[in-house]
């Protein structure tokens, strides 16, 4: 039997839509992640469309997560919110149709998941104009948050 090769300490999903638009903005700060990011055995780059149980399900063996995703509270679109597990959540970590992602994270540690702590995941939520129209392009100040989120998700890293 081949050995399993041990799985990065840290997790940083971008979540999303690709079609709704500002509702991508969690995948497309990945994507520039993935540019400026070189791979490495400690940090995973991923890009999900799911919230709720499958979410949890991603951080499954991870020591601790960065997730980006749109949020929509109000604030000036393309205003960066840093955010905990319990804070209001973001487009995908809550829906209709599932569990949002505290829930989803009790069931998994009660389920014998290997999860990180609620202390360990981080949320990067991206003010968004428009999450409900179908569409490719990001609103203005949406796309120009993009440098800075990335920016501010690599000091993050070079924190963990």
């Amino acid at each position: 039997m081949v050995p399993m090769a041990p799985r990065p300490r840290i997790l940083v999903i971008g979540l999303g839509n690709p079609i709704l638009r500002d509702d991508s903005v969690g995948l497309r700060v990945l994507r520039a992640l993935r540019e400026q990011l070189p791979p490495t055995d400690e940090i995973e780059l991923a890009e999900d469309y799911h919230g709720g149980l499958r979410l949890m399900e991603r951080m499954a063996g991870f020591q601790r997560a960065i997730v980006i995703d749109a949020i929509v509270t109000g604030a000036a679109t393309g205003t960066l919110h840093w955010l905990r597990v319990e804070d209001r959540p973001t487009q995908r970590t809550a829906s209709a149709h599932d569990v949002d992602l505290p829930t989803a994270l009790d069931v998994g540690r009660r389920a014998g998941a290997h999860l990180p702590d609620p202390e360990d995941i981080v949320i990067l939520g991206i003010e968004a104009e428009d999450v409900l129209e179908f569409g490719e392009t990001l609103s203005p100040a949406v796309e120009a948050a993009i440098p800075v989120a990335v920016k501010l998700v690599m000091t993050r890293l070079r924190g963990m």
